[in-house]
């Protein structure tokens, strides 16, 4: 049992930005070795966290001791692990690029916001209770912000408040779903609600519906699902590299919700609301891959493609969402995943382009880049990560989805198979165009490559957590399907707060 570990991703980095802040905002070089070494330490009580949720049961975290459903509770079982340590994976590689790059010297407490938005994506995926769900929705929001305006500029400040401005239209609606599910049910502990939605008088059934609609659409905009996608492309395009990669998870935070609450809170058995949630997402699903793979096509920016990249890519994770089914919940996860790491190395893949050609813009005859061989390479490998082509981890995961949805109609795997070839046309022009059309207009000495080896080394661990996907997809398949398993079989989760008879 895990114990008072169970909170440490959440109050190690809150504790850890707060110190930078005071102490340190000063000194730079004291700022990174206390963030490295913070988000180091994070990834390691992650381990032990995956550890811990593999061999025991979902254990419950109580703040202050008051007991479930009246307090604040953590939940930790194998899903939430498997995401907390997905974040601190992916924060140590992009850390270790801002620093090698330079990026994290170029405005003011960058450590400082990175180790708060480490806190409210901990938060997300281990709390227990919807309500302090909306208060790390929050914390993530201010902290990304700041991280997203980092370096200043005026598209970058623009973008950045579209990007406030949709989240907090998120956040007021999310309220409203909250209250209309504390007036139905006198509770918001995710555990709590799983017993009592299913047992509702038929006269609170209308109400619930509407809260269940409501929350959908909080986590498509937090997800990025259509119609709500229209703040990702302009936020993740202007945001710096490094941040944006860090985003990769956070669009994950939303399909994480709705497969917690799509399956222990509103499954579709419920009387309440039945299919009602995986009517709205399939289809919505659907046109968000089609929309993100057409967007990778037309894409006039490298940043762009790489926003649209990861719009198509929650469009392929919410199709298997939808499914509501073991086998597609394990299949999303696995996607999730693989997602998260290829959409990172995209976006730094395109930081690097950009700051070695001042822009990254699509057009013809553009001289070539310092080190373009090399990047060139990493270019191809995230193209093929993101579009699903073999041999990596992304043909897997879209083979993974379309295998659990094969009872589906075959309008679905139809969507699948044209959305995949228009990315990969779409990539094969982008990359045609930044390197080998470059030559056309070679200059007879090409720019020195700077030196930014920490900056290779993290793009490599990502593309090392790729290929690691891909030889060992049968073992993390395993222990996905059974944590897809624990996530639909909710007994234990709902055991663990130890709720008093009739809560």
């Amino acid at each position: 049992m895990m114990g008072h570990w169970i909170i440490a991703p959440v109050i190690l980095p809150a504790v850890l930005g707060a110190l930078i802040v005071l102490f340190m905002r000063h000194d730079l070089l004291l700022q990174r070795v206390f963030s490295l070494a913070g988000t180091i330490a994070l990834t390691l009580i992650a381990m032990a966290l995956v550890h811990a949720a593999t061999v025991d049961p979902p254990e419950v975290y109580l703040l202050g001791n008051w007991p479930a459903p009246f307090g604040i509770v953590l939940m930790l079982d194998r899903l939430s692990a498997l995401m907390v340590l997905l974040t601190g994976l992916l924060a140590l590689a992009v850390q270790l690029y801002a620093i090698g790059t330079k990026w994290d010297a170029r405005g003011r407490h960058f450590h400082a916001l990175f180790q708060f938005q480490l806190m409210g994506i901990s938060g997300a995926f281990l709390t227990g209770d919807a309500f302090n769900l909306f208060v790390f929705f929050e914390v993530l929001l201010i902290a990304s912000y700041g991280l997203m305006i980092h370096g200043g500029g005026r598209d970058r400040l623009r973008a950045g408040v579209q990007y406030v401005a949709f989240n907090l239209v998120g956040s007021s609606l999310f309220l409203f779903a909250l209250a209309t599910i504390y007036g139905v049910t006198g509770t918001l502990n995710i555990a709590d609600l799983a017993v009592k939605v299913q047992n509702l008088p038929e006269g609170d059934a209308g109400l619930m519906r509407v809260a269940a609609v409501m929350l959908i659409l909080v986590f498509a905009i937090k997800g990025a699902l259509v119609p709500l996608q229209f703040w990702l492309p302009a936020t993740y395009a202007n945001a710096p590299g490094p941040v944006a990669a860090l985003f990769a998870v956070m669009t994950k935070i939303g399909a994480y919700a709705a497969l917690r609450f799509g399956v222990m809170v509103f499954p579709p058995e419920t009387a309440a609301t039945g299919t009602l949630i995986a009517d709205l997402m399939l289809p919505a699903a659907q046109v968000t891959l089609v929309l993100g793979s057409l967007g990778i096509l037309g894409a006039a920016t490298l940043g762009r493609l790489a926003a649209f990249a990861a719009i198509a890519s929650m469009g392929t994770a919410f199709i298997a969402i939808s499914a509501f089914t073991p086998a597609a919940s394990a299949a999303a996860m696995y996607y999730m995943i693989h997602s998260t790491l290829a959409g990172a190395v995209l976006f730094l893949v395109a930081d690097m382009v950009l700051h070695r050609r001042a822009h990254d813009a699509l057009t013809e005859a553009l001289p070539p880049i310092a080190g373009a061989g090399l990047i060139s390479g990493l270019f191809m490998a995230s193209a093929i990560a993101s579009a699903g082509m073999p041999p990596l981890s992304g043909f897997i995961g879209k083979l993974l989805v379309m295998d659990a949805l094969r009872d589906s109609a075959a309008l679905v795997w139809s969507v699948i198979l044209v959305s995949s070839l228009i990315a990969i046309i779409g990539f094969s022009r982008a990359g045609s165009t930044l390197f080998w059309k470059a030559h056309a207009s070679a200059p007879l000495d090409p720019p020195a490559a700077p030196a930014q080896p920490q900056a290779f080394v993290a793009i490599f661990a990502l593309l090392a957590g790729l290929v690691a996907m891909t030889v060992l997809a049968g073992p993390i398949m395993g222990w996905l399907e059974d944590t897809a398993a624990q996530l639909h079989d909710p007994a234990a989760y709902i055991a663990a707060n130890r709720l008093p008879e009739g809560s």
